[in-house]
């Protein structure tokens, strides 16, 4: 009688089981699915991301940094009160006159000063602490008197490039290089000695100038500077020798003729008076208008 009840409970531990299975069956299922579908929608959005990123901002950089350039020529070159195209690329800073004694430099750097609006820079005559030596024994002052006149335009040029308005130059730095020194050691006033100290020192100065934006170079015979120097009275010069203007004007001629720094404009003294005539004047100032900015 006690065997019989043990044998039922058997079969009731089998089916417990069968379900168990299945539920554990229904819930993998949905767990297989999810993956895929979230794989899928991550991948196209990084991709799109990474397209718009790198082409818009480089559009955007390129285009005002053009404008900007254009903008800053124009108005730095109105500081000078020049008003120039929008078209001109390079700013002028200098403009320089050149010529022999009594060829009228001052004067035109003046009135070149007032039509453009320029900033003059004049010899240094008057506070020179050489020049009446110089013309009294030019033998023993020669390479002073250089050494004065190069240092004080070395020193001009570098206050001129790092100005922003533009500078007319009454004499250059060249010619003192390519003029007077020359002119001196050949007429036996300075020792070759001293001669070539100066050379040496003026190429080294070279290396750290730029030319000017326009030489404007005035010639003339010797009688027509004789005629001006006397015209203006300077004592200190009342003792030039005319030999002395001869080979100071055959040496600017050889200058001249190979000056290739720069543009060059060169104006005829001698059949050209801008100091009293005001048709002439205005002649000169549409050349050197002509000659900066050209023909509008």
């Amino acid at each position: 009688v006690n065997k019989k009840p043990v044998k039922k409970v058997a079969p009731k531990k089998a089916v417990a089981k069968k379900p168990a299975q299945k539920v554990a069956a229904k819930k993998a299922a949905p767990k297989k699915v999810a993956k895929p579908t979230a794989a899928k929608k991550v991948a196209p959005k990084k991709v799109a991301a990474k397209k718009v990123v790198t082409k818009n901002p480089v559009r955007k950089i390129v285009k005002p940094a053009a404008k900007k350039q254009q903008e800053v020529t124009v108005v730095n070159e109105r500081k000078g009160a020049i008003i120039v195209p929008a078209t001109t690329k390079k700013e002028i800073k200098h403009v320089a006159i050149a010529g022999n004694i009594g060829s009228g430099k001052t004067t035109l750097t003046e009135q070149l000063s007032k039509h453009f609006g320029w900033e003059p820079h004049y010899e240094d005559v008057e506070n020179n602490p050489y020049l009446n030596d110089f013309y009294t024994d030019m033998v023993r002052w020669s390479f002073n008197l250089q050494i004065y006149f190069l240092n004080t335009r070395f020193r001009q040029i570098i206050n001129f490039q790092k100005g922003i308005r533009t500078v007319i130059q009454d004499r250059t730095i060249y010619e003192d290089a390519y003029i007077f020194a020359p002119n001196l050691h050949t007429m036996g006033l300075m020792s070759t000695r001293d001669f070539e100290n100066y050379v040496t020192l003026f190429e080294t100065i070279k290396t750290r100038i730029t030319p000017p934006d326009l030489l404007i170079y005035l010639r003339g015979s010797i009688p027509t500077l004789v005629d001006q120097i006397q015209k203006r009275g300077r004592e200190y010069e009342d003792n030039l020798r005319l030999d002395y203007l001869k080979r100071l004007n055959e040496f600017y001629e050889t200058w001249i003729n190979k000056y290739d720094d720069g543009k060059l404009l060169i104006i005829d003294i001698d059949s050209c008076n801008f100091a009293d005539d005001k048709e002439q004047l205005g002649e000169v100032i549409n050349k050197v208008q002509a000659e900066l900015f050209g023909l509008f």
